[in-house]
């Protein structure tokens, strides 16, 4: 005869009370990390600078770069170190002015600071001739254009048209020159200045990626494997530093129950993001910022209200098991549910039993998945197709089709792609851990992730309408 005293030895299952407080702790964490994440701009893609240069040497040493350099950003920090107050308080007051429409900016701040301008950029912007790697003196440049607002993914940049002289320097052969770049180093809030360089002079031609805190200069005759490589490292940190597709990633992961879920989900994920990230990327597919960043944060809420839904409905369904099991008070499936003897007898026993047969249990559609698991994994395609288009606007190339150009561009997305799995590999596990102990904490980890997702979703349509 049993009786209610516990063996000493035994473990004691912790108790819901328990469980509850825990799994808020864990909530409220994460709500705290929401707060650090939506203090990021609400672009996607604002975590660091991005500054366009475009070389060319129409002339023996001649070097031409068109460089387009975010407008706000040389009217804050360029301001700031350059010391003009009033560049920053004009600079903000015609965006103000303009309704917050890039259309309607024009270079007239520009040219009442052009001191300013010309005094940060032309130092930190710099082109020599390549000896033997001995440092050079930089070549005398000068701004040769008017200046100009244009519009990049959305953005407004400034654009200076700078000439450097190195005919004193430069004989008959080509020779390689060295292109360096002092541009806001330590820009807030990712720390980095990432260059894009699509250069064609005499000596070579190429894409390259600088960046101005570890890797601010290279020489047009660089090998291509070495400037391959920079691009590696720029995809990886575009999905590592952007945190909302850290957060997409993070919501696939949560309602992910096997290794097999999270590998199609990703996958799903990289053929969309990779097929529109190249066809966006060469200028084949052209969709605004304004649709595309509120519609990634979108996807975001979606995919983690989506994962929500599953953990209510799974807890609603706990008593059963998968492949039709009946799950028991020690939660181990016992076998099919035709074979376990149910409590009771004559009608009830029965009626529970076709109740439970009935019931819409997650039996397999097509080699072990349900109509669930193929939608979820279409949903997820379908906003990897935005995630795509995304991290083009961030790369930001506009530039003709060429072979360099398309390996650059795969190389970035390996790049993204090795961050993924990096991240997958990390915390997957992890979650598997903490949902074993904590088996609601998912369903608040998504909440939390669908709050941030909505509120970004929000404000991004607020800022671009």
């Amino acid at each position: 005869m049993r009786t209610g005293r516990r063996h000493p030895g035994a473990r004691q299952r912790p108790r819901p009370a328990i469980r509850t407080l825990v799994a808020g702790v864990v909530a409220l964490t994460g709500v705290a990390v929401s707060v650090m994440l939506t203090a990021v701009p609400a672009a996607a893609h604002s975590y660091a600078a991005t500054v366009f240069a475009d070389v060319s040497e129409p002339e023996r040493g001649v070097v031409r770069t068109v460089l387009d350099i975010e407008y706000v950003l040389l009217a804050t920090d360029g301001a700031r170190a350059m010391g003009d107050t009033a560049f920053e308080q004009e600079a903000y007051a015609d965006v103000q002015a303009s309704g917050r429409d890039p259309e309607k900016l024009t270079p007239a701040v520009l040219d009442d600071h052009a001191d300013s301008v010309e005094g940060y950029v032309l130092p930190r912007f710099s082109v020599s001739v390549a000896q033997d790697g001995e440092p050079s003196q930089a070549c005398p440049n000068a701004v040769v254009a008017p200046y100009e607002i244009v519009i990049r993914d959305g953005v407004p940049h400034a654009r200076l048209v700078i000439e450097a002289d190195c005919t004193a320097q430069v004989e008959a052969m080509p020779v390689p020159y060295r292109i360096t770049t002092e541009l806001f180093p330590g820009t807030a809030p990712g720390g980095m200045t990432t260059t894009i360089v699509d250069y064609d002079v005499r000596s070579g031609a190429g894409v390259a990626s600088l960046d101005t805190d570890t890797n601010p200069s290279m020489v047009t005759t660089t090998d291509w494997g070495s400037r391959m490589g920079e691009f590696l490292v720029l995809g990886a940190e575009h999905l590592l530093l952007g945190p909302d597709h850290l957060l997409f990633l993070l919501a696939l992961i949560i309602g992910s129950r096997r290794l097999r879920d999270i590998v199609l989900a990703a996958t799903a994920f990289t053929v969309a993001h990779s097929a529109t990230f190249i066809l966006a990327a060469l200028g084949v597919v052209t969709i605004p910022a304004w649709i595309v960043e509120p519609a990634i944060a979108l996807s975001i809420a979606v995919v983690a209200l989506w994962e929500m839904r599953r953990f209510r409905r799974a807890r609603r369904t706990g008593a059963m098991g998968a492949e039709g099991t009946l799950r028991p008070l020690s939660g181990k499936p016992q076998g099919p549910l035709d074979e376990q003897p149910l409590v009771g007898g004559g009608g009830n026993a029965v009626a529970v039993r076709e109740r439970i047969l009935a019931a819409p249990a997650s039996a397999a559609v097509v080699d072990g998945f349900t109509r669930g698991d193929l939608l979820r994994i279409g949903v997820v395609f379908a906003f990897g197709l935005m995630h795509g288009v995304g991290f083009a606007g961030a790369l930001g190339i506009d530039e003709p089709f060429s072979w360099d150009l398309l390996g650059a561009l795969l190389v970035f997305n390996v790049g993204i792609e090795l961050a993924q799995l990096l991240v997958i590999a990390v915390v997957f596990p992890l979650f598997v851990l903490l949902r074993r102990r904590l088996p609601s904490a998912g369903f608040w980890i998504a909440a939390v992730v669908a709050a941030v997702g909505l509120f970004w979703f929000v404000e991004r349509l607020i800022a671009g309408a």
